[in-house]
């Protein structure tokens, strides 16, 4: 490419990883021309170093976990997991972090891919640095879509330089095996990664500063995932914070903590949150704070400029820090720039309204914990605290559903359903429990569609899945309304 270039655009997208593509995807499909700018792997963090080799790894770890929960199974279940074939497997969905395929898929849908960091250089412009010194700038007629993601924060602590921590990089991308591995963080990097590295041998020493594990769900998700993680052989640690660190070279990490104890471990990794990517990304171009998250409209314009030009998707925008939700709001942003850069109604698509709804009530998600955790909607708590009148049921989904009996000897989960008392739809579902993540979408429905209670009986679950766990539910929650009435 030469320097000092100049290309026009109807539509640049920074950042090419999922969330990018969906955008880029759904403003291709309207007939735009469009260029993704990407600095580092066309397929951004949860390809190579979140989602994808975190699952990778856990998977086998889970694996082994199931079978030895089945009579007749356990016994073919001898010796350890084999790392070299856990990391192999690992390497070739992350494919040796080479980005070729995904590089060529940007080609395919007719989008053009700079490589380089972009920045903003005004309103409708982007500055790309190549790295070989070249500068091209992007001349933009309908949108700019920030889709640049978010990265590990690091707490500012004594010696944490020094202790050279993990984060979720280091912890996905590693094929060495510490023989003691400390994770600071209950949140779902915290759990998972707890779950990974103590499967694949390491002993490994959760602290949680609050009074629980993933606070943001229900009490119970936490207490079970807990015990899971204690069964397994880690040391979890709730309550406690880190207050310092010291490693000597070519030595071992101390952690002092808050309770007066010291740990000793060969690596330490710090889950304790996210911050936007934009510091360097010229927002104070735009008339924006480098830094800072971006507030964004239902169709993922950014409210703060004058025009509508920019938009923002996932991460950036700080609604829900999943890849899943931000693919969601990069296609509704691709879209609505479509529909306006047509002079169309937002709502003539023909798969629905370009606004993202489900960002408000509907989120999912999901750990890959042992056992597993899904939630979908409001908890109990934060249902009242939105001012809904809530009626919340609870099943112990190893007691009464024949199919989880079936999927593990001794099944251990528990199920809580949330519904509004006044509407009569679920307002949340939350599912603990082996095999539970592949629910997670049924209740999505449920609750996204605010599908009437009654109406749910007629939904019949095959037997014996552990899909019957809905009967349950309903038959809890018509039992327990029958004795309010």
């Amino acid at each position: 490419m030469a320097a000092d270039t100049e290309r026009d655009y109807d539509v640049v997208v920074l950042g090419a990883g999922p969330i990018g593509q969906n955008a880029a995807e759904r403003a291709r499909a309207a007939g735009l021309s469009v260029a993704l700018v990407e600095r580092e792997l066309v397929g951004g963090e949860c390809s190579y170093w979140a989602c994808v080799p975190s699952k990778a790894l856990l998977r086998p770890v889970i694996a082994v976990s199931d079978a030895r929960r089945v009579d007749g199974a356990r016994e073919a279940v001898s010796g350890p997991i084999s790392n070299a074939g856990v990391f192999g497997r690992r390497n070739r969905y992350v494919t040796d972090w080479d980005d070729s395929g995904q590089a060529d898929w940007v080609s395919g849908i007719g989008a053009t891919l700079v490589r380089g960091h972009g920045r903003l250089d005004g309103p409708r412009r982007v500055a790309v640095a190549a790295p070989g010194g070249e500068r091209t700038t992007l001349t933009v007629r309908h949108a700019v879509v920030v889709c640049t993601g978010s990265r590990p924060v690091l707490p500012d602590l004594p010696g944490i330089d020094e202790a050279r921590p993990w984060t979720n990089r280091r912890a996905t991308d590693s094929s060495d095996v510490p023989q003691a591995l400390a994770v600071v963080g209950a949140g779902g990097v915290g759990v998972e990664m707890a779950t990974a590295w103590q499967g694949l041998g390491s002993q490994v020493t959760l602290l949680a500063r609050g009074s629980g594990l993933l606070p943001r769900m229900e009490p119970f998700v936490g207490e079970l995932i807990g015990r899971g993680l204690a069964d397994a052989g880690v040391d979890v640690r709730v309550g406690v914070s880190v207050r310092a660190l010291r490693r000597p070279a070519g030595g071992r990490v101390a952690i002092e903590l808050d309770d007066g104890s010291e740990i000793h471990v060969d690596e330490v990794l710090f889950a304790t949150g996210r911050a936007p990517l934009t510091d360097d990304i010229g927002l104070e171009t735009a008339g924006l704070t480098p830094g800072s998250w971006l507030e964004v409209d239902d169709t993922c314009r950014v409210r703060a400029v004058a025009d509508g030009w920019l938009y923002a998707a996932g991460d950036v925008n700080h609604r829900a820090l999943l890849t899943h939700q931000g693919k969601y709001q990069g296609r509704i942003a691709g879209a609505a720039i479509g529909a306006r850069a047509a002079g169309r109604p937002l709502d003539t698509a023909p798969w629905g309204a370009h606004a993202t709804t489900a960002d408000h009530h509907a989120v999912p998600q999901a750990f890959f914990t042992d056992p597993e955790a899904a939630a979908v909607g409001l908890t109990a708590r934060q249902a009242e605290q939105a001012g809904h009148r809530v009626h919340t049921v609870d099943v112990e989904t190893g007691d009464v559903v024949m199919g989880a009996k079936l999927y593990a000897d001794g099944y251990t989960g528990r199920a809580r359903m949330v519904v509004d008392a006044d509407g009569g739809h679920l307002l949340g579902v939350t599912l603990v429990g082996p095999g539970v993540t592949e629910m997670l979408h049924s209740a999505t429905i449920a609750v996204a569609g605010q599908v009437p209670v009654d109406r749910l009986w007629h939904a019949v679950p095959c037997f014996p899945t552990i899909s019957e766990l809905w009967l349950r539910l309903l038959e809890a929650y018509r039992d327990s309304t029958a004795q309010d009435d």
